[in-house]
């Protein structure tokens, strides 16, 4: 891995992630670029990223990923 490279998670608690989802949907509804601070880093999420959803399932667990992906300018 690169120091580029990064694979962070964090759990949040339902109220947070309620209040995340909420600016999220903010942003998305009026067009705007997404902020969120990960790990102690700012993440700029531009309008232009994609949306998708993943689901995963193996030994006994399941999994959702809400995932923004977007190429990084150079």
């Amino acid at each position: 891995m690169s120091d580029q490279d990064r694979d962070f998670e964090k759990e949040y608690s339902s109220k947070d992630t309620v209040a995340k989802l909420r600016r999220l949907a903010d942003c998305l509804e009026q067009g705007k670029p997404f902020e969120i601070m990960i790990g102690g880093e700012r993440i700029y999420v531009p309008v232009r990223a994609t949306f998708n959803i993943e689901h995963e399932r193996s030994d006994g667990e399941e999994e959702v990923e809400f995932q923004f992906k977007w190429a990084t300018e150079s």
